[in-house]
Order: C-alpha cells, then structure tokens, then sequence
C-alpha cells in the first residue's frame, strides 16, 4: 500500500491534474519533476478511472435505483389512486415518484409518493417501510414535512404528506443570490431545530442535503424526505428491532457529497451524521461552494474523508463568530469532536450573538455623514457668498442656509457619535433624526436653488454650481442615504 506521505502528494496531483486536464500526463508529471514511479503510477490509475467513479459518487443510491426504473409506472393527470386525483408529477428518486394530487375525502392538495415496486415487493420490505413512515409520522414539528397518511391501494404502497408550495434550498443558492448574515443564522435555527425535533425522537435523517429543505412562501423552512431515516431504540420506535430495519449497518446510505466520513466509511450513522451535514449544509448556503469542494465528485470524496474545509471566515467574515465556531464544530472528522445531536447544535445557535453591520459598511456609513456635514459648510460659505455678490433678499436666504444647516450637521454629528462611542447601530436614532434630516437637507436644497435663479442673469457659472450643489445634496439625502442606512444598515435583529 501507498505511503501516507506519497499518498497525500498523489491527492494533491490528482486534484491538480483535474483542474489543469493535461493531454499528455507523463509529459505533465515530467515537467513537475515528478520522479516517484509509486506516485507516478497511482496517480495515472486514479485518473483512468476517475471519470466512471465520479458520476457513481455524485448520487445516492436510491437515485441511482431511480435511473433504472421504467417510466410505464408513471400516473397521468386525472388518474384516480384511491381517493386522490393526480394532478401531476412533482419529482421522482430511489423511493418511487411524487405527484401533486387531490384529496377528496378532506379537499386539499397534498404530496402523494408512490414507493417504487423494487422496495415494496418483498413482504418483509414493505412492513418495514410501514413502520418507518410511521415514525416518521409521529414527527410534528412545523419545520419538518407532515406525513398524513400511509395507503396501500391495489397492492401499492403510497405515502400521503403535506404539499408545499415554494422552493428547494438548492434552487436558493441556485440563484446566485448570496444570503445576508441575518439570514443565515435565522436558516441555521431553523434547520437545527426541526432536526432537533428528529434527533429527539431517536430518528436520524441520513440524507440531509439542500435538496431536502423546502423554504415555503411564507418563509419557513421545512425538512422533506425521511425515506432513509434510521430509528434508534426509542419510545417512538422500539417496536423496530435492528434487524428489522429498511437499511443495515455497512450500507452507504445517503447522498456522498452530504456524507459524514464515517458514513463513507461504511459505518452505521447517528445524529452525529447528520450534525456533520447540517454544517456541509449551512456553510454552503452562506457561500455558495461546499467546503470541500473539488474538481471532481472523486475528489471531493477524498477531501471529506482526509482533507480540511476552507475557514469559513475567510469566506465569509460578516458571520457573527460563535456561528462560525458551530459550524466548523459540525464538519469535525471525528464524530466525537462534534455536537451528539442537533439538540446541541440548536443550543449553541441560540448564543448566536445578532449580526452587526460590518466594519467596512460602517466606515461608509461614517464617510457618508462627514461629507454631507462638509457640504453643508459649503452650502453656507457659497450663500454668504452670493449675499455679498448679490445683497436683498439673498441675507434671508444665508440666514435659512447657516440655520438649517446647523441643524442638520448637528443630527449628523450626534449619529456619527453614538454609533462610534456607544457602540449602537448607525440607523438607531431613529425616525426623528431621519426626518430632521430630510427636511433640513430639502430646505439647503431649496435655498441653493434660489440663490443659483437670482444669481444666474448676472454671474451664470457660479449660480449653476450652486444649483448643481443644492441638488446634490437633496439627491444625497433622498436617493443615496435611504440605500446605504436603511437597505444596508438596518439589519434585522436576532
């Protein structure tokens, strides 16, 4: 067998190979200075095979199995199963296919799955099955998809669950769209604490993937799919023994990328697991990239199993620090170095400190407010000005100009302070300072604008600059503060 040394500078050449993909790999490998024929000839095997493996690892199983099942089990739209009318297909995997079906007998919509004959064909199989769905029924927690019913129908097995209408978080992070701080903590309790409700009950789910989470349109999150869960020896379950479950010890079950390394290994999964793919999970949706993310599906194999994730901070340094602290908990090797349940995972997020606005949008933020104090100094200099160039009427205007833009330099100023001596959010004076300030900056604009009409016939130049600066402070204030302050700044709380 390889080295360990020899066998991490393999990895590390595989890895490489598949980003570079060169024509000629010796040549390759030459011009390196590559000369361990050891390494040499392991690397040229691993990538031989890589490209058969990769599609292998990428998937489940169970939707492997899906691969393979001929479409003439199909239900058309307006079939009747009993008493739900199909109303069409909704998604398919290695448990059967979904449909969006009508309930007659209660008049609502829901998810009906109808488990796929390989699994329901052996007798013992199916009263497995029965069993699990019942457990899984018992589980009634607002996060996680409700099971209403289980039917068998014309010797079938089909599941009945809550439909739910929205989108994967898979689609989410599809979009491109990266999550705000706030967000991702909030997603973070939510998905702990309808695991927690899972793991409480001795149920641990084994394919949680961001496939499996739904957020609804009204916003909430929720579990789906607990077709590969594993029952512990519990209250809610004890009527399952060990060698009555749907899936034995040794089995891969589960989707590898989400897998913890010793479900990889062939090992029986516990909550454990499913703490380690909540943090593969969460540290994805806040970046978009998986953490160990590689090349290849073979690679990324390789580096659950031995390599590190990348820190989330250097990704992501707006998440608040004991977050961050959770999540790389959760991608720990070794089950023991993680959380024993999500039970534990969701108490540690509920010391989540709440998000506060970053350094950098601070200092903008700060930037922001000295300049317009600035402008309003040139405000008052340029009507003084125009006073002297023009007496009358303009004294009156200077004298609006100094007085509503002390006013307003003082509002800022006192932000500006409480922000960096207090330690508040920037946007916590309130609704009094802001509209103190819409209406002083208004006023500034609007005596800008008058001295530029007066002063136009006579000295054309300087009274379109006054004009330009009047407007460039009420385009400021209406247009460009609501965006850095409000949009930006006033995050959510916790």
């Amino acid at each position: 067998m390889i080295a360990g040394d020899r066998w991490q500078r393999v990895r590390d050449l595989f890895e490489q190979a598949l980003e570079e993909k060169p024509p000629d790999v010796g040549a390759w490998l030459d011009r390196l200075g590559v000369g361990d024929w050891q390494v040499r000839e392991e690397l040229v095997s691993l990538i031989r095979h890589h490209s058969s493996a990769g599609s292998f690892l990428v998937k489940p199983a169970s939707d492997r199995l899906s691969d393979l099942m001929a479409d003439d089990g199909t239900l058309e739209p307006g079939h009747n199963v009993g008493q739900y009318t199909i109303v069409r297909q909704i998604g398919h995997g290695g448990m059967g296919r979904v449909y969006l079906a009508e309930d007659a007998r209660l008049g609502r919509r829901v998810a009906l799955k109808a488990l796929s004959p390989e699994l329901t064909a052996d007798p013992s199989h199916r009263e497995r099955l029965r069993r699990e769905a019942r457990a899984a029924a018992a589980l009634t927690h607002p996060g996680i998809c409700t099971i209403y019913a289980l039917e068998e129908i014309d010797g079938n097995l089909f599941i009945a669950s809550e439909f739910i209408d929205g989108h994967t978080l898979r689609e989410e992070m599809a979009s491109g769209v990266r999550p705000a701080a706030t967000d991702v903590v909030r997603t973070a309790r939510e998905l702990a604490d309808a695991l927690a409700a899972a793991h409480g009950r001795g149920i641990t789910h084994r394919d949680l993937k961001p496939e499996n989470v739904m957020r609804a349109t009204d916003g909430r999150l929720k579990i789906l799919d607990f077709g590969l869960a594993r029952i512990e020896q519990t209250a809610a379950a004890a009527a399952l023994s060990a060698e009555d479950r749907v899936t034995q010890p040794g089995a891969i079950i589960g989707t590898p990328a989400y897998m913890a390394p010793e479900q990889l290994n062939g090992v029986r999964a516990d909550p454990r697991a499913d703490v380690f793919a909540f943090g593969v999970l969460i540290y994805e949706y806040a970046c978009g990239i998986h953490p160990f993310h590689a090349a290849s599906p073979l690679a990324l194999i390789g580096r659950i199993l031995e390599g590190s994730a990348e820190p989330l901070e250097s990704r992501r340094s707006d998440l608040p620090a004991r977050l961050i602290a959770v999540i790389e908990r959760c991608l720990s090797k070794s089950p023991a170095d993680r959380f024993a349940s999500a039970v534990e995972v969701l108490r540690a997020l509920e010391r989540v400190e709440p998000v506060p606005a970053s350094r950098r949008i601070r200092t903008w933020w700060r930037a922001h407010q000295l300049v317009l104090i600035a402008l309003y100094f040139t405000a008052c200099a340029l009507a003084w000005q125009v006073k002297e160039w023009l007496p009358g009427v303009t004294t009156a205007i200077f004298v609006a100009t100094c007085v509503a833009a002390t006013i307003g330099g003082v509002f800022r100023g006192h932000m500006v302070f409480s922000e960096r001596v207090t330690g508040l959010e920037p946007a916590s004076p309130g609704r009094s300072a802001a509209t103190a300030t819409l209406v002083v900056d208004l006023l500034v604009a609007l005596a800008l604008t008058a001295d530029g009409a007066l002063l136009a016939p006579q000295r054309p130049l300087p009274a379109v600059l006054t004009i330009a600066l009047g407007i460039g402070i009420a385009l400021a204030r209406v247009v460009v503060e609501p965006t850095t302050t409000t949009a930006t700044l006033r995050q959510p709380r916790l």
